[in-house]
């Protein structure tokens, strides 16, 4: 069911707007480890809780957590404290998971978060779930963006401001599409020839709201191209990933290969019809061999090297790319 905020008479669903307290304000110099309560936090807006590990330009600034979904826990006879499962800020009198993402929320006097996710699945080496046995950040926890900073203790009150009435297409994509670009070229790799491709596709991007997370050029090595695309899938929180270069018929051109190394899911028809689209306009892209497929929750599809077959690209995919991203986070056709 749609989650709705009525603004006039300040209910969610038909229930009175919630407010809470902040329980406990939690920080780690470390990813994947526990945090440690601090007696006061000062939240920087569009970056996080100063000093923590987790804090940066992204959506997921600051997490956090119900304390009432900690007691759950400890009603399985596990002794836990404020921080255990990386929250940034655990909280209380509040159903976090059924706060729609887009809702503001009110701490203290100066600081304004925006809800960004409900729930995370948790990495590798979660030293939470590893020490623990479980987690409860990926079922209950939330993440945030520091809409306006300020400093935050415990006891602060929390307050429910409003949530946008938008669609799940529109709430789902908002400012938080995260991108990387790749170019594949020895040639490149090594300065003998610019990049004109990657450049063109992060720009193209940016201009359709996307925020470009990363943009390298590599040699075309197979390993170190299927390297990099699962580390960029499994740690970077990317959304979509481009490739350019590599997908031709060259005994150096390693791009389809090392992208079907890491595909979970292949989308065949998508590659098949950027071939078709260029087709249109030059006979010979029918000779690209790219892929397309996601890995996780990262779509990742393969363009061409040169700059004239990444420009007829991106016109045909890039108004696919929103449809693409909606259905990729549970939302329909």
């Amino acid at each position: 069911m749609e989650e709705k905020i009525d603004l006039e008479t300040k209910q969610l669903n038909g229930k009175a707007l919630p407010h809470g307290t902040i329980a406990a304000v939690n920080c780690s110099q470390r990813k994947g480890t526990r945090k440690k309560e601090i007696r006061e936090g000062l939240l920087v807006a569009e970056f996080g809780l100063k000093g923590d590990a987790h804090a940066g330009p992204w959506h997921r600034q600051v997490s956090l957590l119900a304390e009432e979904s900690i007691a759950k826990m400890r009603c399985r006879g596990i002794e836990l404290d404020f921080g255990d499962f990386a929250e940034n800020l655990t909280t209380r009198g509040l159903d976090l998971p059924e706060l729609p993402v887009g809702t503001q929320l009110a701490l203290g006097t100066d600081v304004l978060l925006e809800v960004t996710q409900i729930g995370k699945e948790c990495h590798q080496s979660c030293e939470i779930r590893r020490l623990v046995g479980d987690c409860v950040m990926p079922r209950e926890g939330i993440f945030a963006r520091v809409l306006s900073g300020g400093t935050v203790r415990a006891g602060d009150p929390i307050r429910v401001l409003e949530k946008p009435e938008l669609s799940f297409k529109e709430t789902s994509l908002g400012c938080i599409r995260r991108a990387a670009v790749l170019t594949l070229s020895d040639r490149c790799a090594k300065g003998e020839q610019a990049d004109l491709s990657g450049p063109f596709i992060a720009d193209g991007l940016r201009q359709a709201g996307w925020e470009i997370r990363q943009q390298l050029i590599l040699p075309d090595d197979l390993e170190a191209i299927s390297g990099q695309l699962v580390a960029w899938c499994d740690q970077d929180d990317l959304d979509l990933i481009l490739t350019t270069g590599g997908t031709g018929f060259g005994p150096r051109d390693n791009t389809p290969e090392a992208t079907l190394a890491i595909l979970q899911r292949r989308a065949p028809g998508l590659a098949e019809a950027l071939r078709s689209d260029g087709m249109k306009r030059t006979p010979t892209a029918c000779l690209s061999r790219g892929e397309a497929g996601l890995r996780g929750k990262t779509l990742v599809v393969n363009l061409p090297g040169s700059l004239r077959a990444v420009q007829e690209g991106m016109s045909f995919l890039v108004p696919l790319l929103d449809h693409a991203l909606v259905m990729m986070r549970g939302g329909g056709h």
